[in-house]
């Protein structure tokens, strides 16, 4: 399938503005999150999740005075269907049984309080006990550090230091988009979103190295030139493969994020900004990070020029006399 037709577009002339744009993105999430702090979901922090439904628009400001400030209220799912997810944090010495009790105590501050009239029996409910919170939270920032690691080590085995360091620079700078995303839309960091992190690790790492196979795949015939060139060329030659793979993974995620449901939003919204920042990290970060390190160092392999012998020191052949 022929998407573009011999494409020489000059990507990497476009390296600075694209690093000084991921740079002042990330500082605007490394900011709110530092000041607001990062949401975390109940799977993290322990406490109940409470679903209700409402026989009339709610009031979410009303809720949330009803329950002295004590909850997190917004509201769940479609408008027309008036749900509202009421999230109430309990660490400490609640346990089992004795925090499954914050439904009972959610619903009667709400009947007492007579903001609106509702169903009494929840859509849906989710308790998490604080010690079961922080295993998660241990477990989810073990298998984060664990797949980076991993992925840093097979990079730097195969590819040349500075290719490496692109790749994890790229990788890193694409979990920082995904996290200042996710602090600007205020969505809670849950197990979900872990997952689509770790999956975009994965899916930026496979684009980047199939663009540095191209590199140094044309590093054999294009030893004379510099590697901004090899590099340009490089992202031309895939630029079909990286529209296709990254359109469709687009194209899923999409479905997924408008059909699938509060309980996958989180996932599919991190797989949205992902896909999209993998693809761009891997045209402009990644291998604008290896140019920088590379310099105007020699690139290896390249032959040394040789200056032919002039004529009048050539040797002569003499015929026997």
């Amino acid at each position: 399938m022929q998407i573009f037709k011999n494409p020489n577009y000059d990507f990497v002339r476009w390296r600075w503005h694209a690093l000084v744009l991921s740079t002042l993105v990330i500082l605007a999430g490394a900011f709110i999150i530092g000041t607001r702090g990062l949401q975390m979901g109940v799977d993290f922090e322990g406490g109940t999740v409470v679903i209700l439904k409402f026989h009339e628009p709610p009031n979410v400001e009303r809720i949330t005075a009803a329950l002295a400030g004590d909850a997190i209220v917004q509201r769940y799912g479609p408008a027309e269907n008036n749900d509202v997810m009421i999230r109430v944090k309990r660490v400490g010495e609640e346990l089992g049984g004795d925090i499954s009790r914050e439904v009972g105590n959610i619903i009667g501050s709400l009947k007492a309080a007579n903001v609106a009239s509702f169903d009494e029996k929840p859509v849906g409910t989710q308790i998490v006990g604080p010690v079961v919170g922080e295993q998660l939270r241990r477990q989810g920032l073990l298998a984060s550090v664990l797949a980076m690691t991993g992925i840093l080590i097979y990079i730097a085995l195969r590819f040349r230091f500075t290719f490496a360091v692109g790749a994890v620079v790229a990788t890193l700078h694409d979990l920082l988009i995904c996290l200042a995303f996710l602090s600007f839309f205020r969505y809670d960091m849950t197990l979900n979103v872990i997952a689509g992190l770790l999956t975009i690790t994965g899916y930026s790492v496979n684009d980047t190295i199939v663009i540095f196979d191209r590199v140094r795949e044309n590093l054999r015939g294009m030893r004379r030139d510099d590697l901004t060139t090899v590099v340009n060329t490089a992202v031309n030659q895939t630029l079909a493969r990286t529209v296709i793979t990254a359109g469709t993974t687009l194209f899923s995620v999409t479905a997924l994020y408008v059909f699938g449901g509060e309980v996958l939003e989180g996932f599919a919204f991190t797989m949205l900004v992902g896909v999209i920042a993998g693809t761009y990290s891997t045209v402009f970060i990644a291998s604008a990070i290896a140019i920088v390190l590379q310099g105007r160092k020699p690139l290896r392999g390249r032959p040394a020029t040789t200056t032919p012998a002039p004529a009048s020191t050539r040797p002569s052949k003499r015929r026997a006399s």
